[in-house]
């Protein structure tokens, strides 16, 4: 396991909430709070930004993910739009995730629930070369279920 070394803001009005942090030793994300000055209800179809109350400087050449919880989207149907949502080294605002209600109740979003999980992860810069073609596979360009279910 490596580590890194992240900086973290605990923005105004968010500090009686916890910072994120692992819930297991083994735990690959941190979970993330909601930030909310008051509930919120996601009716089914919904979608919602919700601020975390943080701000996070990331070493370069790393990434912030930002990811469902797996019991929430089990329980409830609720997930992210852009998961995996990234958080870009350079970025120094707020953390907000879009939560989306993709379940069959409503669901009440509460001050200091865990809403998501972050994952810091290696960035590899890529170097595109322009080129006439590419080398052949096995595969070629079969996709979509090109080898069955």
């Amino acid at each position: 396991m490596t580590t890194a070394d992240v900086l973290i803001k605990q923005l105004p009005g968010s500090e009686d909430l916890p910072l994120p942090r692992y819930m297991t030793p083994h735990a690959a994300g941190m979970d993330l709070y909601a930030a909310v000055p008051e509930d919120i209800i996601l009716a089914p179809g919904e979608r919602a930004l919700v601020p975390a109350g943080i701000a996070i400087a990331l070493p370069e050449g790393s990434e912030a993910q930002i990811r469902p919880r797996s019991g929430l989207a089990a329980a409830h149907g609720l997930t992210l739009l852009n998961a995996p949502g990234t958080i870009d080294s350079d970025y120094r605002g707020e953390i907000k995730i879009i939560l989306a209600n993709l379940g069959q109740k409503p669901f009440t979003i509460r001050r200091g629930e865990r809403i998501a999980q972050m994952i810091i992860a290696p960035v590899v810069t890529a170097r595109l070369r322009a080129v006439d073609d590419l080398p052949e596979t096995g595969r070629g360009s079969g996709g979509f279920g090109h080898t069955g279910r």
